[in-house]
């Protein structure tokens, strides 16, 4: 792995942030030739595959909260009954009659829990009594989120570091805010930059990396097919934009 000398198409949203990675080409069409209905297809196409238009918020709506959870299940289930009416499939089928259910219980409570702010993770700060002021490094956390652009998944690993300012947190944490960020439609140059964010305000401290390798199935199962890449993001800020600092963590997870 080396993130270093990558590049990103997402701009750092203070003077303090890096962002480094690169996702897919970027794009290079004048529009000449195209009514003004084909370019707003094609811009929607595009946007899917290039992330810079992606802000560092998740958007949402500001009713977003305004249904239960209960209540959006309901829904979900009825829409997607829908969608399968449309592609023809039998709801009578002993196999898929409780797949509408089943699908918008997994929506809401398992893989887009992270939408709901009630289910972020509350973290303790602790007195680094040990004085240990070194860097720690939490490697190969599980990331397993959905690109929002066509709802498959994203899977791979995070690594987290962070030098400590006179607090820490528990290790578990570390694991538990990359999963509260990863539950979400996502790209992944926003999720690096979301749990970096989450990490600074919770520890106190600029001095926070966080690196992602990971797998986009909306590149490896349609479009080009391509079973064998990943992307890598990072984001480098206070001492880990110092060079020594940053090959010193790329050895670490190397």
């Amino acid at each position: 792995m080396k993130p270093n000398g990558t590049s990103s198409n997402t701009p750092p949203s203070d003077g303090n942030r890096h962002a480094n990675g690169v996702h897919r080409d970027g794009i290079h069409r004048d529009g000449q030739g195209y009514n003004g209905h084909d370019v707003d297809h094609l811009l929607a196409d595009e946007i899917g595959d290039v992330h810079g238009a992606a802000a560092l918020d998740t958007p949402m709506r500001p009713d977003a909260f305004d249904l239960d959870d209960d209540t959006k299940i309901d829904l979900i289930e009825e829409h997607f009954r829908e969608i399968m009416n449309v592609l023809g499939l039998d709801l009578t089928d002993d196999s898929l009659k409780g797949s509408p259910r089943r699908v918008a219980k997994m929506y809401v409570n398992e893989i887009f829990k992270g939408l709901n702010p009630d289910n972020k993770p509350v973290a303790t700060l602790f007195d680094n009594k040990f004085q240990y002021n070194e860097m720690l490094v939490e490697k190969d956390i599980n990331v397993q989120s959905y690109c929002e652009h066509h709802f498959v998944p994203i899977l791979g690993k995070a690594h987290v570091a962070y030098i400590s300012s006179g607090k820490v947190i528990g290790l578990s944490k570390l694991n538990r805010i990359v999963e509260y960020y990863s539950k979400r439609p996502q790209v992944q140059e926003r999720l690096t930059m979301q749990i970096a964010d989450e990490l600074k305000r919770v520890l106190q401290t600029d001095d926070v990396a966080v690196i992602i390798d990971a797998k986009h199935l909306c590149v490896s199962t349609r479009g080009v097919q391509d079973l064998n890449s990943t992307t890598i993001t990072a984001s480098y800020s206070g001492k880990f934009e110092d060079e020594a600092t940053r090959q010193e963590l790329l050895r670490y997870i190397g």
